[in-house]
Protein backbone atom coordinates (compact mmCIF):
# COMPACT_ATOMS: atom_id res chain seq x y z
CA UNK A 1 0.00 0.00 0.00
CA UNK A 2 1.25 3.23 -0.82
CA UNK A 3 2.70 5.58 2.20
CA UNK A 4 0.11 8.55 1.42
CA UNK A 5 -2.69 5.70 1.53
CA UNK A 6 -1.49 4.09 4.86
CA UNK A 7 -1.52 7.74 6.50
CA UNK A 8 -5.17 8.40 5.30
CA UNK A 9 -6.17 5.20 6.19
CA UNK A 10 -4.97 5.42 10.18
CA UNK A 11 -6.71 9.02 9.57
CA UNK A 12 -9.51 7.80 8.85
CA UNK A 13 -9.48 4.86 11.70
CA UNK A 14 -8.74 7.50 14.15
CA UNK A 15 -11.44 9.84 13.27
CA UNK A 16 -13.74 6.62 13.20
CA UNK A 17 -12.74 6.29 16.82
CA UNK A 18 -13.13 9.43 18.12
CA UNK A 19 -17.06 10.05 16.07
CA UNK A 20 -17.58 6.81 17.56
CA UNK A 21 -21.54 5.36 17.27
CA UNK A 22 -21.67 5.38 20.73
CA UNK A 23 -20.33 9.27 21.41
CA UNK A 24 -23.15 10.42 18.57
CA UNK A 25 -25.73 8.79 21.11
CA UNK A 26 -24.22 10.62 24.21
CA UNK A 27 -24.61 13.40 21.84
CA UNK A 28 -28.16 13.52 20.34
CA UNK A 29 -29.07 12.62 24.08
CA UNK A 30 -27.59 15.49 25.62
CA UNK A 31 -28.90 17.77 23.09
CA UNK A 32 -32.58 16.62 23.61
CA UNK A 33 -31.63 16.84 27.36
CA UNK A 34 -30.75 20.84 26.38
CA UNK A 35 -34.22 21.04 25.07
CA UNK A 36 -36.11 19.49 28.07
CA UNK A 37 -35.53 21.79 30.23
CA UNK A 38 -35.98 25.10 28.54
CA UNK A 39 -39.76 24.80 29.98
CA UNK A 40 -38.36 24.45 33.38
CA UNK A 41 -36.61 27.41 33.23
CA UNK A 42 -38.92 29.25 31.41
CA UNK A 43 -41.44 28.40 34.33
CA UNK A 44 -38.31 30.15 36.97
CA UNK A 45 -37.35 33.15 35.06
CA UNK A 46 -40.94 33.59 32.72
CA UNK A 47 -39.97 37.10 31.73
CA UNK A 48 -36.23 36.54 31.08
CA UNK A 49 -36.72 35.35 27.22
CA UNK A 50 -38.65 38.12 26.25
CA UNK A 51 -36.21 40.47 27.94
CA UNK A 52 -33.61 38.94 26.38
CA UNK A 53 -35.60 38.78 22.65
CA UNK A 54 -36.00 42.75 23.21
CA UNK A 55 -32.52 43.03 23.71
CA UNK A 56 -31.14 41.21 20.95
CA UNK A 57 -33.99 42.12 18.72
CA UNK A 58 -34.64 38.95 17.87
CA UNK A 59 -38.09 36.85 17.98
CA UNK A 60 -37.79 34.46 21.10
CA UNK A 61 -38.02 31.41 18.96
CA UNK A 62 -35.23 32.73 17.09
CA UNK A 63 -33.90 33.15 20.08
CA UNK A 64 -34.37 29.56 21.37
CA UNK A 65 -32.81 28.15 18.19
CA UNK A 66 -29.71 29.43 18.14
CA UNK A 67 -29.25 28.87 22.04
CA UNK A 68 -29.69 24.83 21.18
CA UNK A 69 -27.77 25.09 18.27
CA UNK A 70 -24.48 26.65 20.35
CA UNK A 71 -25.44 24.22 23.17
CA UNK A 72 -25.77 21.42 20.63
CA UNK A 73 -22.35 22.40 19.43
CA UNK A 74 -20.43 22.71 22.99
CA UNK A 75 -21.90 19.39 24.05
CA UNK A 76 -20.88 18.08 20.48
CA UNK A 77 -17.46 19.13 21.40
CA UNK A 78 -17.48 17.77 25.31
CA UNK A 79 -19.17 14.45 23.95
CA UNK A 80 -16.17 13.11 21.98
CA UNK A 81 -13.40 14.69 23.81
CA UNK A 82 -14.86 13.56 26.79
CA UNK A 83 -15.14 9.93 25.30
CA UNK A 84 -11.64 10.16 23.87
CA UNK A 85 -10.03 11.23 27.71
CA UNK A 86 -12.19 8.78 29.37
CA UNK A 87 -11.29 5.77 27.29
CA UNK A 88 -7.80 6.78 28.38
CA UNK A 89 -8.50 6.07 31.49
CA UNK A 90 -10.50 2.77 31.07
CA UNK A 91 -13.73 4.31 31.80
CA UNK A 92 -16.43 5.75 29.03
CA UNK A 93 -19.85 4.03 28.26
CA UNK A 94 -20.33 0.31 28.30
CA UNK A 95 -23.60 -0.10 27.82
CA UNK A 96 -23.83 1.65 24.88
CA UNK A 97 -20.39 0.42 23.52
CA UNK A 98 -21.87 -3.53 24.26
CA UNK A 99 -25.67 -2.35 22.71
CA UNK A 100 -24.18 -0.69 19.42
CA UNK A 101 -21.49 -3.32 18.84
CA UNK A 102 -23.36 -6.35 19.78
CA UNK A 103 -21.16 -7.10 22.91
CA UNK A 104 -22.17 -8.80 26.19
CA UNK A 105 -21.00 -6.94 28.94
CA UNK A 106 -19.54 -8.02 31.79
CA UNK A 107 -22.17 -6.94 34.73
CA UNK A 108 -26.02 -7.30 35.09
CA UNK A 109 -27.17 -4.26 33.66
CA UNK A 110 -30.68 -4.16 34.78
CA UNK A 111 -29.48 -5.15 38.34
CA UNK A 112 -26.74 -2.25 38.11
CA UNK A 113 -29.49 0.15 36.80
CA UNK A 114 -31.78 -0.47 39.58
CA UNK A 115 -29.33 -0.17 41.83
CA UNK A 116 -27.95 3.41 40.39
CA UNK A 117 -31.72 4.04 40.22
CA UNK A 118 -32.48 3.37 43.79
CA UNK A 119 -29.01 5.21 45.11
CA UNK A 120 -30.46 8.41 42.81
CA UNK A 121 -33.96 8.58 44.89
CA UNK A 122 -32.06 8.37 48.05
CA UNK A 123 -29.64 10.60 47.82
CA UNK A 124 -32.65 13.10 46.26
CA UNK A 125 -34.29 12.46 49.80
CA UNK A 126 -31.11 13.15 51.47
CA UNK A 127 -30.83 16.18 49.97
CA UNK A 128 -34.16 17.56 50.93
CA UNK A 129 -33.90 16.23 54.36
CA UNK A 130 -30.47 18.38 54.87
CA UNK A 131 -32.18 21.71 53.07
CA UNK A 132 -34.95 21.22 55.36
CA UNK A 133 -33.07 19.97 59.05
CA UNK A 134 -29.49 21.63 58.91
CA UNK A 135 -29.38 24.52 55.98
CA UNK A 136 -33.43 25.49 56.64
CA UNK A 137 -32.77 26.37 60.26
CA UNK A 138 -29.32 28.21 59.50
CA UNK A 139 -30.66 30.95 57.45
CA UNK A 140 -34.55 31.02 57.64
CA UNK A 141 -34.94 34.09 55.69
CA UNK A 142 -32.49 33.58 52.58
CA UNK A 143 -32.79 29.90 52.28
CA UNK A 144 -36.54 30.75 53.11
CA UNK A 145 -37.18 32.17 50.07
CA UNK A 146 -35.68 29.40 48.06
CA UNK A 147 -37.89 26.95 49.71
CA UNK A 148 -40.94 29.24 49.02
CA UNK A 149 -40.45 29.25 45.62
CA UNK A 150 -43.12 28.07 43.49
CA UNK A 151 -41.90 24.61 42.04
CA UNK A 152 -42.50 23.96 38.24
CA UNK A 153 -45.54 21.51 37.88
CA UNK A 154 -44.23 17.91 37.63
CA UNK A 155 -44.58 17.23 33.96
CA UNK A 156 -42.00 20.26 33.29
CA UNK A 157 -39.65 18.76 36.09
CA UNK A 158 -39.67 15.27 34.87
CA UNK A 159 -38.56 16.64 31.53
CA UNK A 160 -35.55 19.12 33.60
CA UNK A 161 -34.49 15.37 35.05
CA UNK A 162 -33.28 14.33 31.23
CA UNK A 163 -31.13 17.46 31.64
CA UNK A 164 -29.40 16.93 34.66
CA UNK A 165 -29.49 13.02 33.79
CA UNK A 166 -27.77 13.15 30.30
CA UNK A 167 -26.52 16.82 29.62
CA UNK A 168 -25.03 17.63 32.84
CA UNK A 169 -23.60 14.36 33.54
CA UNK A 170 -21.82 14.41 29.61
CA UNK A 171 -20.49 18.36 30.65
CA UNK A 172 -19.39 17.31 33.88
CA UNK A 173 -18.70 13.69 34.71
CA UNK A 174 -17.52 12.39 30.91
CA UNK A 175 -15.82 15.89 29.84
CA UNK A 176 -14.51 17.56 33.57
CA UNK A 177 -13.84 14.88 35.04
CA UNK A 178 -12.28 12.46 32.46
CA UNK A 179 -9.72 15.52 31.56
CA UNK A 180 -8.95 16.29 34.99
CA UNK A 181 -8.30 13.12 35.60
CA UNK A 182 -6.09 12.94 32.91
CA UNK A 183 -4.30 16.04 34.15
CA UNK A 184 -4.01 14.40 37.72
CA UNK A 185 -2.63 11.37 36.51
CA UNK A 186 -0.23 13.33 34.07
CA UNK A 187 1.32 15.36 37.02
CA UNK A 188 1.53 12.23 38.83
CA UNK A 189 3.48 10.10 35.99
CA UNK A 190 5.56 12.87 35.84
CA UNK A 191 6.36 12.93 39.97
CA UNK A 192 6.42 9.39 39.94
CA UNK A 193 7.19 7.60 36.37
CA UNK A 194 7.19 3.94 37.85
CA UNK A 195 3.44 3.84 38.81
CA UNK A 196 1.74 2.45 35.63
CA UNK A 197 -1.93 2.37 36.75
CA UNK A 198 -4.26 4.20 34.07
CA UNK A 199 -6.55 5.38 37.19
CA UNK A 200 -5.96 5.12 40.72
CA UNK A 201 -8.27 5.67 43.45
CA UNK A 202 -6.35 8.65 44.62
CA UNK A 203 -6.60 10.09 41.02
CA UNK A 204 -10.06 9.29 40.72
CA UNK A 205 -10.82 10.44 43.95
CA UNK A 206 -8.84 13.54 43.09
CA UNK A 207 -10.96 14.48 40.09
CA UNK A 208 -14.50 13.60 41.28
CA UNK A 209 -14.19 15.77 44.43
CA UNK A 210 -13.25 18.43 42.45
CA UNK A 211 -16.09 17.84 39.40
CA UNK A 212 -18.27 17.95 42.63
CA UNK A 213 -17.48 21.43 44.10
CA UNK A 214 -17.49 22.62 40.58
CA UNK A 215 -21.37 20.80 39.92
CA UNK A 216 -22.37 22.61 43.27
CA UNK A 217 -20.66 25.82 42.28
CA UNK A 218 -22.81 25.76 38.75
CA UNK A 219 -25.99 25.83 40.42
CA UNK A 220 -25.36 29.24 42.16
CA UNK A 221 -26.32 31.85 39.07
CA UNK A 222 -30.20 29.89 39.53
CA UNK A 223 -29.78 30.47 42.86
CA UNK A 224 -28.07 33.92 42.90
CA UNK A 225 -31.14 34.75 40.49
CA UNK A 226 -33.97 33.72 43.08
CA UNK A 227 -32.02 35.31 46.45
CA UNK A 228 -28.82 37.06 47.15
CA UNK A 229 -25.65 34.42 47.75
CA UNK A 230 -24.64 34.36 51.55
CA UNK A 231 -21.96 31.76 52.51
CA UNK A 232 -24.13 29.71 53.42
CA UNK A 233 -26.05 29.37 50.59
CA UNK A 234 -22.61 28.73 48.88
CA UNK A 235 -21.41 26.18 50.90
CA UNK A 236 -25.06 24.71 50.65
CA UNK A 237 -24.65 24.54 47.21
CA UNK A 238 -21.35 22.87 47.70
CA UNK A 239 -22.80 20.20 50.07
CA UNK A 240 -26.10 18.90 48.57
CA UNK A 241 -25.20 18.85 44.86
CA UNK A 242 -21.64 17.58 46.27
CA UNK A 243 -23.03 14.58 47.43
CA UNK A 244 -25.17 13.84 44.21
CA UNK A 245 -21.60 14.47 42.20
CA UNK A 246 -19.55 12.22 44.13
CA UNK A 247 -22.15 9.25 44.06
CA UNK A 248 -22.66 9.84 40.20
CA UNK A 249 -18.72 9.94 39.75
CA UNK A 250 -18.39 6.97 41.52
CA UNK A 251 -20.81 5.38 39.17
CA UNK A 252 -19.29 6.65 36.60
CA UNK A 253 -15.66 5.04 37.55
CA UNK A 254 -17.22 1.43 38.27
CA UNK A 255 -20.17 1.12 35.99
CA UNK A 256 -20.11 3.71 33.33
CA UNK A 257 -21.38 7.17 32.06
CA UNK A 258 -24.73 5.58 31.64
CA UNK A 259 -25.20 4.50 35.38
CA UNK A 260 -23.84 7.73 36.58
CA UNK A 261 -27.33 9.25 34.27
CA UNK A 262 -29.29 6.67 35.57
CA UNK A 263 -28.53 7.99 39.34
CA UNK A 264 -28.91 11.38 38.67
CA UNK A 265 -31.98 11.37 36.45
CA UNK A 266 -33.50 9.34 39.80
CA UNK A 267 -32.40 12.33 41.87
CA UNK A 268 -33.71 14.93 39.97
CA UNK A 269 -37.13 13.00 40.13
CA UNK A 270 -37.22 13.08 43.98
CA UNK A 271 -36.38 16.99 43.55
CA UNK A 272 -38.18 18.54 40.67
CA UNK A 273 -41.29 16.18 40.33
CA UNK A 274 -42.02 14.52 43.75
CA UNK A 275 -42.47 18.60 45.65
CA UNK A 276 -45.34 19.55 43.02
CA UNK A 277 -46.90 16.29 43.24
CA UNK A 278 -47.56 16.32 46.94
CA UNK A 279 -48.63 20.27 46.38
CA UNK A 280 -45.25 21.40 47.16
Amino acid sequence: MPHHLDINMKGLAMAQRFFSRTGFCLWIGATIGVICVLPFVNALFPEALQEAAKQNGLPAFALIAMSIGQSALLLGLMTFSGLWAARKLGLGAPVLDAWLGGDPLSYDVRRSALIAFTLGLASGFLLIALDFLVFLPLDPNGLGQIVQTKQPSAWVGFLASFSGGISEEVQLRLFFMSFLALGIRYVRDFLFPTRSSPLTPAVFWSANIIAAVLFGLRHLPVTAELVGLTPLLIVRAIVLNGILGVLAGFLFWRRGIEMAMVCHFAADLVLHVLPPLVGY
